[in-house]
């Protein structure tokens, strides 16, 4: 336990380190711009300071190799097969998330949060508007790549396995993974969906313990964001993709949810035997 507490110290020092030199290096380059272009390069600023650089450095110290890819396992894959596998259940997933995501949106929040929310929104929508295609992939690696990357590095391949890495029962595995769930959604600052994205980190911290390997919870991450992101550029603004599941396809929900908690069984028999 001692162990596990100075490693998550050594953790957090290193994230405000790699924090400040990221805002350190964004006010030097832009001058504490806040156009659109200004706060894109910020967002990668702070995507690789907080999110990817400091699980690097972490590896780097605690492995006896000095390998930080093979700490986060980030050095070895899976079976295709898996990986199909995984990309499915995350499609399949999306029409329960959005049914989860309206129940979430019933809990009132204090004005403060829901103001919060409505910036996020507006940001959001600030960093999609693009009128060519370079500009498209642009935003699939901005907001799509970068951050399922990052951020599985730093929940799943740092956080879970500090928390998980210990001499105690399994359980100590699964609080591990919904301790560092929990984490991830609240990071977001983004409470009108919060159940739906803990829930969704649970699913990559499983998938993670299941195959030992962080390129699988990498693609579902990106997965999820890519569908979100693409789905914006190709269909009419008043389409309402984000609600297919809910409202009055509630059962496309429910039974998304049903497929998702098969397939996630399926998977694990999968790799149980392998």
């Amino acid at each position: 336990m001692k162990k596990k507490f100075l490693r998550i110290l050594v953790w957090v020092g290193i994230v405000v380190a790699c924090a400040v030199v990221a805002a350190m290096l964004w006010q030097l380059f832009f001058n504490g711009s806040l156009t659109v272009h200004a706060q894109k390069w910020l967002q990668v600023f702070s995507v690789v300071g907080m999110f990817m650089l400091p699980p690097i450095i972490c590896g780097i110290l605690w492995n006896k190799e000095r390998n930080p890819f093979r700490w986060l396992k980030m050095d070895q894959g899976a079976h295709w097969s898996l990986f199909l596998m995984a990309i499915g259940i995350m499609v399949v997933a999306l029409p329960g998330i959005n049914l989860l995501a309206e129940w979430n949106s019933l809990l009132p929040l204090p004005n403060s949060l829901a103001a919060a929310e409505e910036g996020a929104e507006a940001t959001i929508k600030a960093f999609l508007q693009t009128d060519h295609f370079g500009g498209i992939l642009a935003n699939l690696g901005l907001m799509a790549l970068l951050p399922a990357v990052a951020e599985e590095m730093t929940f799943r391949g740092t956080l879970q396995q500090i928390m998980a890495k210990s001499h105690e029962p399994k359980v100590q595995v699964h609080t591990a993974i919904w301790v560092t769930a929990i984490l991830f959604s609240a990071i977001h600052m983004q409470f009108l969906g919060f159940v739906p994205r803990m829930l969704m980190g649970a699913m990559f911290g499983y998938m993670f313990v299941w195959t030992g390997t962080l390129w699988i919870p990498i693609l579902m991450h990106f997965v999820n964001n890519a569908i979100g992101i693409t789905l914006y550029y190709i269909l009419p603004e008043n389409s309402n993709a984000d609600t297919f599941g809910a409202g009055t396809t509630w059962y496309i929900g429910i039974l998304s949810l049903i497929l998702t908690s098969l397939g996630l069984l399926i998977f694990y028999r999968r790799t149980h035997k392998q």
